[in-house]
């Protein structure tokens, strides 16, 4: 990962806790840190510009309290919030934005700009809810295999490695449903199961030997993987998922899996798409 860090600003509480999350993410890291709002057009005109560098002034100050080793920059944007974040994805380390703002970011998560830069921005794009509370050594990412969870893999292991923490490889795996009469089904489903379930266990081997500083666990249950993430979030400082997967973590545009996510998990979530020049790399490479 290179670039900088970029924070979406915007005086609400949650981006407020972003404003910290990505301080601390980019000292640990080693990254710089990049404060930016989006002044829409309306505040321009009543002498929101004033305004708009008061609460990246605040948002600074904060920063610097978390990270004042950090390398820091301040920018205030025009246009339209998703097509100005998107735009700041691209040559980013990462973008990270509240849950819920105000202004421009109004509805995040459960709104349009959240969704809309979680599902089409460039590489890692983390969600914080609020501040967050104890540390619990642990980051959580869902892996099936498919070019989206590798993205975050790679994300969640340079996390894991940056904290000192133990990553935890979650794949759910929701079986099909037959009537309960059907009990010829009955060692059939279970085959399958076991079969999904070594399948997964072997995807993660790789990862292992490649970072063999990074403790990794593995972790394969029969129920949606919503539901498993949301369970193994609980003892999460960070749950990390792809923005489409495939067979479990199958999805549309922004993708069941990541959406559920982001609506239920209360730490912060990082949906990370994979990057279109690393993706046109590998096509160049076929």
């Amino acid at each position: 990962m290179t670039g900088r860090i970029v924070v979406g600003v915007d005086g609400s509480a949650s981006a407020a806790a972003a404003v910290e999350w990505a301080a601390g993410d980019a000292r640990r890291r080693g990254k710089a840190l990049r404060l930016v709002h989006v002044c829409e057009k309306w505040a321009r005109g009543l002498g929101g510009t004033q305004y708009c560098a008061g609460m990246l002034e605040g948002a600074q100050d904060r920063a610097r309290e978390v990270a004042p080793d950090v390398e820091l920059s301040t920018e205030i944007l025009t246009g339209n919030p998703v097509d100005a974040l998107i735009g700041e994805s691209v040559a980013a380390d990462s973008v990270v934005l509240g849950s819920r703002g105000l202004g421009g970011f109004a509805g995040l998560v459960l709104g349009s700009v959240g969704m809309g830069v979680a599902a089409h921005g460039e590489g890692p794009v983390v969600v914080v809810r609020s501040a967050t509370g104890g540390r619990h050594g642990r980051i959580v990412v869902g892996y099936d295999g498919s070019e989206p969870s590798r993205a975050a893999m790679a994300y969640a292991v340079e996390q894991a490695r940056a904290r000192h923490a133990e990553l935890l490889v979650v794949y759910g795996w929701r079986l099909p449903l037959f009537s309960p009469y059907a009990a010829a089904y009955g060692s059939l489903l279970e085959e399958a199961y076991q079969e999904e379930v070594q399948a997964a266990r072997e995807r993660v081997v790789p990862w292992r030997e490649r970072n063999p500083d990074v403790r990794i666990l593995d972790e394969e249950v029969g129920e949606h993987p919503v539901a498993a993430l949301t369970k193994a979030a609980e003892s999460a400082d960070l749950v990390v998922v792809g923005t489409r997967g495939r067979g479990g973590f199958a999805s549309a545009v922004l993708g069941s899996v990541s959406h559920g996510v982001l609506h239920h998990v209360h730490c912060p979530v990082a949906v990370v798409r994979p990057r279109v020049q690393a993706h046109e790399g590998r096509l160049r490479e076929e």
